[in-house]
């Protein structure tokens, strides 16, 4: 959850995991990690014009070109307007930056142990990679008939939940003190909106505090109940179509919901699963060609295992 919408976008998530740890003030609310949140540690060599800078440390318009370039399309489009959750990681990373130069000037790089686990990280960095590099999938791979195939083997599990399509109004509590007063105006706005003769998409474009649907009257798009606030997710199954909610409070602010459509679960058509269903089936390829390429190496040279030896270690184990 940002503190600017009131869903919780998948792709959006992996960006500021880290920041919970090391960056975020109290109020601020953190974006949940759906992907690993190394994503946020892998800086581009190039880092271009400063963005921030925390004492020596600085972060670069080019680190966060490399982590917004990670994700997937939707999640990079949330991202560009979702400014406390850029600043967040950018506080992170400063976070980071600071800790490792501290850790660097007191020696830890070379500690033994250290040294052991950077020798063990690089070596895995440089296997997937050339794995990666001697396993590639051919272009054209999977054709239109094996998509379609492994659409109808699969379509029994391809199913789309229960979709809304929902408006806001979000005014945000940018300090608890003014709680009290932003509620009463929430509540104002829904008196207003719950009119019949009201165009709720003109209020939304009035007084909505979230730039990206403010702009689009509110509207936010079909979403999965799950991908809600969980203060949203109780409210809008009891919504009818048409009916506009009173003030939901969440940590960011208030929320006056309209639910303008519901869509019943159904079996996904493959126009909608192709591009994630062609990822998969290219990576499930991907992976049966590295096994086959290590294979061949075994089937290449002999493979020898001194028991004896290998017997030792286990008895000076126990």
């Amino acid at each position: 959850m940002t503190a600017r919408t009131f869903w919780a976008s998948a792709g959006a998530l992996a960006v500021v995991a880290v920041a919970v740890a090391l960056a975020l003030r109290p109020g601020d609310e953190p974006v949940a990690a759906a992907r690993s949140a190394s994503a946020s540690l892998q800086a581009s060599s190039d880092s271009g014009p400063a963005l921030a800078s925390l004492g020596q440390q600085k972060v670069g318009s080019g680190e966060l070109k490399a982590l917004i370039a990670q994700l997937p399309e939707d999640a990079r489009a949330n991202l560009r307007g979702d400014r406390p959750a850029l600043e967040a990681w950018i506080r992170a990373r400063l976070a980071e930056k600071a800790l490792y130069q501290q850790a660097e000037a007191q020696g830890w790089l070379q500690r033994p142990e250290i040294q052991a686990q950077t020798r063990a990280a690089t070596e895995q960095i440089v296997l997937r990679d050339y794995l990666n590099s001697v396993s590639q999938v051919p272009d054209d791979y999977p054709s239109e008939a094996e998509l379609k195939q492994a659409y109808e083997t699969g379509k029994a599990g391809l199913q789309l939940p229960v979709r809304y399509r929902l408006s806001q109004i979000f005014l945000r509590l940018e300090n608890p003190r003014d709680d009290e007063a932003l509620r009463k105006q929430a509540q104002a706005l829904a008196k207003q909106a719950q009119a019949g003769d009201a165009d709720f998409a003109a209020l939304a474009r009035e007084h909505s505090q979230d730039a990206g649907t403010a702009a689009k009257g509110g509207d936010t798009g079909l979403q999965a109940l799950a991908q809600l606030l969980p203060e949203v997710r109780g409210v809008v199954p009891r919504l009818k179509v048409g009916a506009v909610s009173e003030p939901v409070q969440s940590a960011a602010g208030y929320h006056i919901i309209k639910l303008v459509e519901q869509q019943p679960a159904r079996a996904a058509t493959l126009e909608e699963v192709a591009p994630r269903l062609r990822q998969l089936l290219r990576a499930q390829r991907q992976e049966q060609v590295a096994k086959a390429y290590v294979e061949g190496m075994f089937d290449s040279a002999t493979l020898s295992i001194d028991g004896a030896a290998l017997n030792q270690v286990l008895e000076s184990s126990r």
